[in-house]
């Protein structure tokens, strides 16, 4: 089993072969500004508890929140820069189990883990193989923010000639 670290091969070498049930991974931080929140939302989710500070600090939260949108945005990012083959992925066909956990304020810093739930060679192709993860956010504090268990489908290794 891995360690919660990163992966040993750059993600140009990685192949479906890779991805083992059980392996864990732990990528980032990214920091969360104040300023990115409220772009954030202005563009995609403009509920003032995203993009009004006066508004959200009177409201159920107390001050700017995240859009939970943003989030997934967020933890996307450290999933292709961490844990995604470059080469070997082909498609993601779906997500499960979304859930927003805790709010992401100003200020906090995340971390994703991953866990290779399993890992399965293709019935109908057997160049590729398809590997369910779950991905969790966690804030500075180890409070989960984030999780949702993803589908991707990866190249097998190239055999060697």
């Amino acid at each position: 089993m891995t360690s919660e670290t990163g992966f040993k091969l750059p993600a140009a070498d990685r192949w479906f072969e890779h991805y083992r049930p059980g392996d864990r991974y732990r990528f980032g931080p990214v920091e969360v500004t104040e300023q990115e929140i409220i772009e954030f939302a202005r563009r995609y989710d403009p509920q003032s508890f995203h993009i009004d500070p006066q508004a959200a600090a009177a409201g159920l939260y107390g001050s700017i929140i995240a859009s939970g949108w943003m989030t997934a945005a967020l933890m996307m990012r450290l999933l292709v820069d961490g844990f995604l083959p470059s080469r070997a992925g082909l498609a993601a066909p779906g997500c499960d189990e979304l859930r927003w956990l805790h709010p992401v304020r100003p200020g906090d810093r995340l971390w994703l883990r991953v866990e290779v739930l399993s890992a399965r060679l293709s019935q109908s192709k057997p160049d590729r193989g398809i590997v369910s993860f779950r991905m969790e956010g966690e804030n500075q504090d180890g409070v989960a923010v984030y999780r949702i268990i993803a589908t991707g489908i990866y190249l097998r290794a190239p055999a060697a000639g």
